[in-house]
């Protein structure tokens, strides 16, 4: 192998974490301890000195389910680090269950005295185009299940936390949603759906805790960073969606495609550049047959509901989430942090051509706008007329 191929081979060096400044250590909750963002960050966090309060889900622990061999092993660098092992608590958490977010909180604020920085992460994608979410009962009850996790959970854990944060007079809460929640996405509208409502739920909610020193910030992270980190589910395709029909980017090929070069990583032919003369097949045979050798992506076309997690390779995760995870310590906890933060030059880029867009319709279609405001005509109060019939 050559010198470039090693090198490339390699996790990029991670960034250090550039963590605000502040009088003590912090107490973090992390909503899904078992993410590969949240276990980053906790190790960023821990080595920096502050808590870290990990939430995980306990059927998916105790079933060994989901991502919770990662946080295993990450449990057990915890117990072999001396400096670490009195900074962590994991609590059992379903964001769905507004019990269990009640006693997280406690059992927090009973361990380490209070929580000085919320992360709410809870989300998983589902893939597919409106009308095939529409096409059974069962689609249709899983887009009331997106709601539920996207949605509700990071809305019950917040709700948990306000009391404690609104008593002290001081707390940051961060939702870490995506640019799906400033972009619409083809094959993801359920997905996008609920990233904007609760980045409105947040936006609102903002205002209303402000005057008790508690502060809300929105980070929105690159796509592919939230779907391939979490959980997604596609379910089976209708032929008029399908790519040779329809020529509109349907996220389920573009992840897919993903899925296949993770696949390809984890799984590489060890001799790809030389074939057999037996290997193939001539095309100009009158036996001559193309077979399709299933692939990790075929999964997400498949005529049953199905649900999975990415297979990231290590040196994949790590530069997938770097971003991410660095603009998370740098924000958490900050004095002035920002509203929202958008990670990532490849986001940026996106976010600013769609808003480009937006002021250039807006302007397009100024005098329309205009056009209505009849009571300026008038009087230049906008209440003028209500206070009028009023009257």
């Amino acid at each position: 192998m050559t010198q470039q191929g090693t090198q490339s081979s390699r996790a990029p060096r991670a960034r250090s974490p550039h963590f605000p400044p502040h009088n003590a250590p912090r107490v973090w909750f992390l909503t899904i301890g078992s993410s590969p963002i949240a276990i980053a960050l906790a190790r960023q966090v821990l080595d920096h000195g502050d808590y870290v309060v990990a939430g995980v889900v306990p059927q998916e622990f105790e079933k060994r389910e989901g991502q919770s061999e990662d946080f295993r092993a990450f449990l057990e660098d915890v117990k072999h680090t001396e400096r670490w092992r009195e900074r962590l608590r994991v609590v059992g958490l379903d964001g769905r269950v507004v019990g269990q977010c009640q006693a997280a909180i406690a059992e927090a604020v009973e361990a380490f005295g209070r929580v000085d920085v919320l992360l709410g992460s809870t989300s998983e994608a589902v893939i597919g185009a409106v009308e095939e979410l529409a096409h059974s009962s069962r689609t249709i009850t899983l887009v009331q299940d997106t709601f539920e996790t996207n949605f509700f959970s990071n809305v019950n854990i917040i709700k948990a936390v306000l009391p404690t944060m609104r008593e002290r007079k001081n707390g940051h809460i961060i939702m870490l949603t995506g640019v799906t929640g400033h972009l619409g996405t083809p094959g993801l509208a359920m997905y996008c759906s609920s990233q904007w409502a609760i980045e409105g739920y947040c936006d609102s909610l903002a205002y209303e805790i402000a005057p008790f020193n508690i502060k809300m910030s929105i980070v929105q992270a690159n796509m592919e960073v939230n779907v391939l980190t979490n959980k997604m589910t596609s379910v089976p395709p209708m032929r008029e969606y399908l790519q040779a029909e329809n020529p509109a980017p349907i996220a389920r090929d573009i992840f897919s495609n993903l899925l296949d070069k993770l696949d390809r990583v984890n799984n590489p032919l060890p001799y790809p550049e030389e074939k057999s003369p037996t290997d193939s097949i001539s095309t100009t045979s009158p036996d001559a047959t193309t077979v399709h050798e299933p692939t990790m992506g075929d999964l997400l076309s498949s005529d049953t509901i199905t649900s999975l997690y990415a297979p990231l390779p290590p040196v994949v995760k790590s530069s997938l989430i770097a971003e991410t995870v660095h603009a998370l310590t740098a924000i958490g906890g900050h004095d002035n942090p920002p509203a929202r933060h958008i990670v990532g030059l490849e986001a940026v880029t996106a976010v600013k051509e769609k808003l480009k867009t937006t002021s250039e319709e807006l302007e397009d279609f100024i005098e329309v706008s205009n056009a209505v405001d009849i009571a300026r005509q008038y009087d230049p109060s906008p209440m003028a007329s209500l206070d009028a019939g009023i009257s």
